[in-house]
């Protein structure tokens, strides 16, 4: 019994990670990217939570809002300056950090089940 649903090609699911990649629909990617269900991986330029500014969270805040944004701080987790976590509270946004690779099971079970997750990933 296949128990896993089937996915259109166009939905942007993580279908591996490990020690400096995440992969996505089988494109390997070695920096920090972003990317929705129905929205590519982008380069995001956030390699480390010490190099975020205002502008990357910016860049997460897309039209239309996503539901919660995940943010994968690398092999650990780190917590977010306060004054970036703002910014999405602000906008009303649902957010979790944690470390990549748990950011990348969740966003696959959330992905999954239809919910407008983003994935912004920094990979070490």
């Amino acid at each position: 019994m296949k128990l896993q649903p089937d996915f259109s090609p166009d939905t942007q699911m993580v279908s591996a990670y490990g020690p400096g990649y995440v992969e996505v629909n089988g494109v390997r990617h070695t920096s920090a990217c972003v990317f929705a269900p129905q929205q590519s991986p982008k380069p995001w330029g956030a390699e480390h939570v010490g190099a975020l500014l205002p502008a990357h969270i910016d860049a997460l805040l897309l039209d239309p809002l996503p539901e919660v944004v995940l943010i994968g701080t690398g092999r650990e987790q780190h917590l977010l300056p306060a004054a970036l976590m703002r910014q999405l509270i602000s906008r009303r946004i649902g957010w979790e950090v944690m470390d990549t690779a748990a950011a990348c099971r969740t966003y696959n079970i959330l992905a999954g089940e239809g919910r407008h997750v983003l994935a912004a990933l920094m990979i070490e």
